[in-house]
Parts: structure tokens; sequence; C-alpha cells
């Protein structure tokens, strides 16, 4: 499987990115992806997953209501749409695949359960 992640870039306090992983390789019949994120110095930290069949979702608590992640089925491609970005959400965001057999998303943040890690894409928020 491989995962490949675009849209970041250098924003300021208050703008919004796009950001998007594409899906290619020999998935699982259903597989959840992650976005995880690591700021410069800090470990990495969950933010958002989906289920790739159900659509179901989980967002990390301190990004909700800014951060939304979706599918498109049809792209093979999972975004994360950031809004209202503050300084705190500089980092590399990447995105990780699991094999899933539920619909429902079980441990989305355990990074460890995840089997691929893609390379990640920078966002910079300064004014």
């Amino acid at each position: 499987v491989q995962l490949q992640a675009s849209g970041g870039g250098l924003v300021q306090p208050g703008d919004s990115l796009n950001l998007s992983c594409i899906v290619s390789g020999r998935t699982f019949r259903n597989y959840n992806i992650g976005w995880f994120r690591q700021a410069s110095g800090k470990g990495r930290e969950f933010v958002a997953a989906i289920n790739w069949n159900s659509g179901n979702t989980a967002v990390e608590d301190s990004v909700k209501g800014r951060f939304t992640i979706s599918r498109d089925n049809d792209r093979s491609t999972v975004y994360l749409q950031l809004k209202n970005l503050e300084s705190e959400d500089t980092a590399v965001y990447s995105c990780a695949y699991r094999p899933a057999h539920s619909i429902v998303l079980v441990r989305p943040a355990n990074l460890a359960e995840y089997d691929y890690l893609g390379q990640g894409t920078q966002v910079t928020v300064s004014s």
C-alpha cells in the first residue's frame, strides 16, 4: 500500500488548507485511514481517522470543529480540511493505513496498529 499526502503550505493564522492522501496499491476490502501530525521536537499525535467503507470518522478533541476528514471512493483519496488554523497546528501531517474488520473505528489514535505511514506534507501557520 502506498500513501501520498499533499496540500500543505505556508498560511497565516485563521486561514484554511485542504490536505489530500491518495491511497494506492493492494488494500484490504475495508480499511481505516488516519491522519497524524508531528511538530518539530515533539511526538507524533493523532488528528483524525475515517473508515473507508462506512465513512465513520473520529476527530481528536483539540481540533474538533476546525478539522474535517472525508473520503472520495472514486478517487481513492482521503481529505483533511483544516480551518481557522493556528500557529500550534504547524507540523508535518502524514496519513496512515490499517486494515479494518469492522465499520466501527477501533482505537483509531493508536499509530502502532497502522501498517503503513506515508510521507508527510508540511503545514506552517505563521503571520
